[in-house]
């Protein structure tokens, strides 16, 4: 019997993916454990497994185009077997009891059938990266991307990776031999940009990844529907310097500016609980209003910039890891997310969220708040400032941070009740060894 496959759920926040690739093409024969498809999500790259086994007969979204959760991707059954019946019975039967038998339409589908998906479509995928068995080539999404846009066979490129699989950097470095030879002797005849030429106006069309369209939907809901208002405090981090260069002679992981913020964001919590908040709009059906959810657990997100757009680890129960831990679990989390690796419980269930530019020289920011959150903590770089000391001037390192509060859970008191609470334990580090 036919059986569908669906586009699944991998996070909160997905509403569609992105085929990359086909694995399979019609008429092909598949097995259970078969990866049939690259999907791009709005967080990470994923594999889908259809766990059917059979001939592919269907193929419902082509390479380089996107469908929502739940659409029928793909359809596996017997060869020669009849599926249109499948997909008849999807556009007319607004739900059905069986995922199998039948596509409902999204805005058809109820809300029982969504939670179920969510629970069992962890079971269809897997991440880029694992081994798998065949003759495939294991190159990243992204690698082939480059390799076929700069024209370069890449079963000729060495991979550097996990067992020999070719990663972006080795597209990158990739010379062919003939290119050698030509380089030295053969010159651009023109220029290689458009926009080059002096007068001429231009312009290049960016197609949108899941990821920045996921980015531009949550953060425009974020920043019209909560009231943000802004806090800044300036920070003397002289001792903290000090502790982090004594805390790295003994600690097993480098540990980071970003993780003393990390730590001590997250212990301010603890004694500032109204922070550590969502705001829940009454639910749909529900004879309820509006409510604030106030969590007992502190997960903080560190949000990390990607070429793809921006993504928010989360630091699960910081406030209870020691900064060797934070460290430790940041530096995985961060590497995972470089490599497309991480995984939807990895950037869901913050309730608290950090983003740090002061590596990149920037002194003071506002950040829009990260949903379901209802306040998030916007740090710049340590700047050494000339300062009055005793009967004559000196040199003192300070940073500024910004708390961005949605005025419907936080008011203006408590996050600056917050605020001096974080800077007591950063001007104080030794209070958080404690």
């Amino acid at each position: 019997m036919a059986v569908a496959i669906r586009m699944p759920l991998l996070s909160d926040t997905m509403t569609e993916g992105k085929i990359i690739q086909w694995n399979k093409k019609v008429g092909d024969k598949v097995k259970g454990d078969d990866v049939l498809a690259e999907v791009e999500t709005d967080k990470a790259t994923m594999e889908v497994v259809g766990y059917e086994e059979g001939t592919l007969l269907y193929i419902g979204v082509e390479t380089g185009k996107a469908a929502k959760v739940n659409d029928v991707i793909a359809i596996v059954g017997k060869e020669g077997e009849d599926y249109k019946a499948l997909l008849d019975a999807g556009e007319k039967k607004p739900e059905a009891k069986k995922e199998e038998t039948s596509a409902p339409k999204k805005e058809d589908a109820p809300a029982k059938e969504e939670k179920n998906t969510k629970e069992s479509e962890s079971s269809q995928v897997s991440p880029i990266g694992g081994d798998f068995e065949g003759a495939r080539l294991k190159a990243s999404p992204l690698a082939k991307k480059l390799a076929a846009d700069k024209g370069i066979d890449i079963s000729q490129i060495n991979g550097s990776g996990d067992g020999g699989r070719i990663v972006k950097k080795d597209v990158d470095s990739y010379v062919p031999a003939a290119a050698k030879t030509e380089t030295k002797t053969v010159a651009p005849q023109r220029p290689v940009q458009p926009f080059a030429q002096t007068g001429q106006e231009s312009y290049q069309d960016i197609e949108l990844t899941q990821m920045r369209k996921t980015i531009a939907r949550r953060l425009s809901e974020s920043n019209f529907t909560s009231p943000h208002f802004f806090l800044t405090m300036e920070i003397n981090m002289d001792n903290a310097i000090s502790s982090r260069t004594s805390i790295n002679e003994v600690s097993p992981v480098k540990i980071s500016f970003n993780d003393m913020v990390i730590k001590a964001a997250a212990m301010a919590l603890r004694q500032h609980p109204a922070v550590n908040s969502s705001w829940m709009p009454a639910r749909a059906g529900s004879d309820g209003g509006d409510f604030i959810r106030q969590n007992n657990h502190i997960h903080i997100g560190s949000a990390i910039a990607l070429p793809e757009g921006l993504i928010v680890p989360v630091i699960r129960f910081a406030d209870q890891k020691s900064l060797s831990q934070i460290a430790a679990d940041a530096k995985d989390l961060y590497d995972k997310a470089r490599n497309k690796k991480i995984q939807p419980q990895d950037f869901t269930g913050n309730t608290f969220t950090v983003s740090n530019l002061g590596m990149m020289d920037i002194e003071e920011f506002t950040a829009i708040i990260n949903p379901p959150d209802s306040a998030i903590l916007a740090v710049g770089r340590i700047k050494e400032t000339v300062v009055k000391k005793g009967d004559g001037f000196g040199t003192s390192n300070f940073m500024k941070v910004t708390l961005s509060c949605d005025h419907r859970s936080v008011d203006g008191a408590v996050g600056a009740a917050f605020l001096q609470t974080l800077k007591k334990f950063l001007e104080n580090p030794v209070t958080m060894l404690v």
